[in-house]
C-alpha cells in the first residue's frame, strides 16, 4: 500500500502557520486604531470609515520592498524590512493628504519559519505604529517548490482617507514656491538591484563577513538596512502648520523622476543638489560603482525622501513644525516658468 500522504509531506505545515497567527494578534493589537471592527483571525478585516467627514474619499497604494529582501536573507535581519514595507505605501498616499488608516501584508514563502516571519510582521507592527495606521489583516503563503529554502518575498497595502476637497493634487503651485526636502533615513527601499551590483564588485559578495567593515563610523550593513522613514505624522504637523501644495515622495526613479509628478504644466522645478549634504552611503556607491550623476539622482533619493512645494510666505512656519516633528529639513530650490517640452527638473 503507498505510503499515505497530507500537507505536512507535501511540505505545507498548517501548525505552524497557526503558530505565526499567535504571535502575530498581540503585534497588531498595538497597532489598534478608532474604526477597526475586526481584525487578524477573520475572513476579512472589518474597518469604518471615521466620522466627521463630510465626503470621505479613500486613497489606497500597494508596493514591496524589492531586492532589498535580498540584503536581508544574506545577512539573517528580517526585522526592520516590514517597516519598508508600510513605508513604502503609506509614503505614497500622504503626499495627497490621506490620514493613514489601515494596513495589509502578504507573505509568501517555500517553507514557513515562524520565528523569521514573526520578525518580519514585527517589523510591519512597527511601521504601522510610526504611521498610526492599524495593521488589520494580511495573507502567509507556504508554497513549496515557488522559493528556495530560507527565501521570502512581502507585498503589502495601505488605505487612508481624506476630506474630498482637501485632496492634496499640486493644482495651485505657482511660480516661486519653494521647495522643502525632507531627509531620508538612507537608501530606504529603491536602486537595491544597483547597490547589489556595486557591493558584489566592490566587496565580492553580502555575506555578513565581506560586509564587516564601517562607512562615517557606522557599520555598513546598518547602513544598507537602514529602514525607510515613514513621514505621515510629519506632513500631517506640515498641514496644520499652513499647508504645503504639493509633495512628491522619492521614491524609485529619484528627484529626476518623482518631482515632475507633482507638477502642473507651464512650470518646472529647479533643485539645488548643493544645498543639502549627500549621505556617506551615495557618496560609497557612487565611487565604488563609478555612477555617474544623472544616474544617481535617476535611481537613488541622494539623501531626501520627501519634497514639499510651499509657498514662500509659508516657508518659516512648515519647515518649524517640521523640525518640531522630528524632520531635517532643506530648502533644497524652487518653482519657475517653463515652456512645454522642455524638462520639468532643472539642477542647479
Amino acid at each position: 500500500m503507498s505510503e499515505s500522504l497530507n500537507y505536512r509531506s507535501a511540505g505545507v505545515d498548517i501548525d505552524a502557520g497557526d503558530a505565526l497567527v499567535e504571535r502575530i494578534k498581540p503585534l497588531a493589537a498595538r497597532t489598534r486604531r478608532p474604526g477597526v471592527l475586526a481584525g487578524i483571525g477573520g475572513f476579512g478585516a472589518l474597518f469604518e470609515v471615521p466620522q466627521g467627514y463630510r465626503r470621505p474619499v479613500l486613497v489606497s497604494g500597494t508596493d514591496g520592498v524589492g531586492t532589498k529582501l535580498r540584503v536581508a536573507i544574506e545577512l539573517g535581519r528580517h526585522d526592520t524590512v516590514g517597516i519598508d514595507l508600510v513605508a513604502m505605501s503609506v509614503n505614497d498616499i500622504i503626499v495627497q493628504g490621506a490620514e493613514p488608516l489601515y494596513f495589509l501584508d502578504y507573505f509568501a514563502c517555500g517553507r514557513l519559519d515562524v520565528d523569521v516571519a514573526a520578525a518580519v510582521v514585527g517589523g510591519i507592527a512597527a511601521g504601522c505604529e510610526q504611521a498610526g495606521c492599524a495593521l488589520i489583516g494580511g495573507e502567509t503563503a507556504e508554497m513549496p517548490g515557488m522559493y528556495p529554502p530560507g527565501d521570502y518575498d512581502l507585498a503589502g497595502f495601505a488605505v487612508g482617507v481624506v476630506e474630498r476637497d482637501e485632496i492634496i493634487d499640486g493644482r495651485s503651485i505657482a511660480v516661486g514656491d519653494r521647495l522643502l526636502g525632507l531627509a531620508s533615513s538612507g537608501a530606504h527601499s529603491n536602486g537595491y538591484s544597483l547597490i547589489r551590483r556595486i557591493v558584489e564588485r566592490s566587496r565580492g559578495g553580502l555575506s555578513p563577513a565581506q560586509l564587516a567593515f564601517e562607512l562615517d563610523g557606522r557599520p555598513f550593513t546598518d547602513l544598507l538596512m537602514a529602514p525607510t522613514r515613514i513621514y505621515a505624522r510629519s506632513l500631517a504637523a506640515a498641514r496644520a502648520a499652513g499647508g504645503f501644495k504639493a509633495a512628491a515622495h522619492i521614491t524609485g526613479g529619484g528627484l529626476l523622476e518623482n518631482l515632475p509628478r507633482v507638477l502642473p504644466d507651464g512650470v518646472r522645478a529647479r533643485v539645488d543638489t548643493t544645498a543639502w549634504p549627500r549621505p556617506p552611503l551615495f557618496a560609497w556607491l557612487q565611487q565604488e560603482g563609478a555612477v555617474d550623476e544623472a544616474e544617481m539622482l535617476r535611481v537613488f533619493n541622494c539623501g531626501i525622501g520627501m519634497v514639499l512645494v510651499v509657498a514662500p510666505e509659508r516657508v518659516a512656519d512648515v519647515s518649524g513644525a517640521l523640525r518640531e516633528a522630528g524632520e531635517t529639513v532643506h530648502e533644497i530650490g524652487g518653482i519657475e516658468a517653463a515652456q512645454q517640452g522642455t524638462a520639468r527638473v532643472v539642477l542647479g
